[in-house]
């Protein structure tokens, strides 16, 4: 009769410890992440699944066991980081530890999900994967270990578009208030207020503050350029920097840097769509000239084979 009790409180223990990290992994999954603006709003993040799962072990591991041997790459990825807009909420080392527990756990966990799956469906494929399971847990977990750095280097892509696509629209906008009498950065602060927040309201915002506590508008400047590292962004601000250190009115560089940021637009529209007919030519080829074959040809090929 104990060795039931005892059993029966284990399995209870065990029962309650599962339900508690379950419920703790959801509520962690389930979270809303945010970074701190410049004047301190909180602006939302999405972070993938693992991430959000493991961002609190890793900042709590990268305070207990710092990795010497890998802080050469601290400037880089704290570079990236503010690139694609994560600075406030990824630190670079907590990134490194995150490259190094999404393999074993996201790695580990999905190979033996796939391991199960692979067990519970039948069909020659799936015996196939069996038999040759252990590349298929090496490709797992490389495309793991993969993930950190593509998902860091596709945030950085996004933001970067947005910025790039935004940037004429603003140029115009502080082109006409510069002209109509506007100083700078009252312009500035005008367009950041009255526009919704994104990642150019975001950097101005940042160009607006560090003015605010002492910076010359040249150093913010200079600033938003190093920390965008986008060519026709640095080309833009230098522009503007070199305007504001020779004593030149604005407003004429402004417009010329706003007719220089539409002809970029349109070069990069025009090289998407001569770019288009290469991307289709594989659907094309692989899907739509043999569903038309089919179509085309079905019937009559029924018949024949009907006929031998």
């Amino acid at each position: 009769m104990n060795v039931q009790l005892v059993a029966i409180g284990i399995g209870l223990c065990w029962a309650f410890s599962v339900g508690l990290f379950v419920w703790g992994a959801i509520s962690m999954a389930t979270r809303a992440t945010y970074v701190t603006l410049a004047d301190g709003r909180l602006q939302e993040r999405r972070l993938p699944l693992f991430f959000r799962l493991l961002l609190p072990l890793a900042h709590h591991l990268s305070q207990v066991w710092p990795i010497p041997a890998l802080q050469a790459q601290h400037k880089y990825l704290q570079k990236k980081l503010v690139i694609s807009g994560f600075d406030g909420l990824i630190a670079p080392e907590e990134f490194i530890w995150l490259r190094l527990m999404i393999p074993v756990c996201a790695g580990s966990v999905s190979v033996i999900l796939v391991y199960s799956l692979l067990t519970v469906i039948p069909g020659r494929i799936t015996d196939f994967l069996q038999a040759h399971f252990f590349v298929v847990a090496v490709m797992i977990l490389l495309m793991t270990a993969i993930h950190p750095g593509w998902w860091l280097a596709k945030a950085c892509r996004r933001r970067q578009n947005e910025i790039r696509l935004a940037t004429p629209f603003i140029m115009d906008l502080l082109t006409l208030s510069v002209e109509a009498g506007m100083d700078f950065m009252s312009a500035l602060s005008r367009i950041v207020e009255r526009r919704q927040m994104d990642a150019i309201n975001e950097e101005l915002l940042r160009v607006q503050r560090q003015v605010q506590v002492g910076k010359t508008r040249r150093e913010a400047l200079r600033a938003m350029a190093d920390r965008l590292d986008m060519p026709d962004i640095r080309s833009v601000l230098g522009a503007l920097i070199q305007a504001d250190e020779m004593g030149i009115g604005l407003g004429h560089i402004l417009r010329i840097q706003a007719d220089q940021m539409r002809m970029y637009r349109f070069e990069r529209a025009e090289k998407k769509a001569n770019e288009a007919p290469v991307k289709m030519l594989f659907p094309l080829v692989a899907f739509i000239f043999p569903a038309v074959f089919l179509i085309l040809l079905g019937p009559i090929l029924s018949q024949i084979f009907k006929l031998i």
